[in-house]
């Protein structure tokens, strides 16, 4: 009993001195909850909390962003009312008209595609910033560009259309996010320039394999990235092959993982 007790406090020490060591040498542990983003020891200017899926909050220094929200008023409790709201695309993963019921306050930007707001009811779809592809505008000194997301090789019977949705490189003060959205592996991503953080989806027959999310990632070659929207068909993408790809490919690049799916 007493060899017993012994190997569970030695399991116990190298557990925690494990844990230590990832968190300071950029490993795969990762906290899910309070994700502030560091690069070198300096902690950057945006906090990620992720809710699920596509559905993320973003703490930029107070000025507090919400992608996708869905889920429910529940999905967002203890976190803070959305300053603006970016909507990606029309699908019920990203789109729900009954969660932004629950966080839409008055003051609320909302940036959306035209097909996204074509698809809800008033008073939503008259209070929407129409952002179509390419375009760029200016809320709250944030400057905001709509990305193409869209299946490679096109077609007319794709899941994503080029020019419906929209993914979103957001600047403020110098720091730029890259928000991809249901995307492939476009020209548009990989012709990306000065990425400080972005969010890269990989869930076939959805958007595109993990590899293929991976080679993209090395060539645009953001700062920070993350793994995102990973849930497919056939369950959840290996965000741990990605993470040995892009960092074995480029060191420099922080890849962080975060459970997307903890339901």
């Amino acid at each position: 009993m007493k060899h017993i007790l012994t190997l569970i406090v030695i399991i116990i020490v190298l557990g925690g001195v494990y844990y230590f060591i990832a968190r300071n040498e950029g490993d795969e542990v990762s906290d899910t909850d309070d994700q502030a983003v560091m690069v070198d020891g300096d902690t950057l200017p945006v906090t990620v909390y992720p809710i699920s899926h596509a559905t993320m909050v973003l703490d930029w220094n107070g000025y507090t962003l919400y992608t996708d929200p869905v889920g429910g008023a529940d999905a967002f409790a203890g976190r803070a009312t959305p300053d603006l709201i970016l909507l990606t695309d029309i699908h019920g993963d990203h789109l729900d008209e009954e969660t932004l019921g629950a966080v839409v306050l008055q003051e609320t930007t909302i940036v959306a595609p035209q097909a996204v707001v074509d698809e809800l009811s008033e008073p939503f779809a008259s209070r929407i910033t129409v952002l179509l592809n390419d375009e760029t505008i200016e809320v709250d000194g944030l400057r905001i560009t709509a990305i193409p997301m869209y299946n490679v090789p096109e077609s007319d019977d794709v899941r994503h259309t080029k020019g419906r949705g929209n993914g979103y490189v957001v600047e403020r003060d110098g720091y730029r996010v890259y928000i991809a959205g249901d995307t492939g592996d476009t020209p548009e991503m990989r012709a990306l320039t000065d990425i400080d953080l972005a969010f890269v989806p990989m869930n076939l027959p959805y958007t595109m394999s993990v590899e293929a999310a991976a080679d993209a990632v090395l060539d645009f070659a953001p700062s920070v990235v993350y793994p995102y929207h990973y849930r497919g068909q056939d369950g959840l993408s290996d965000i741990s092959r990605f993470y040995e790809l892009v960092t074995e490919g480029n060191p420099a690049i922080t890849v962080r993982l975060a459970d997307w799916y903890s339901e």
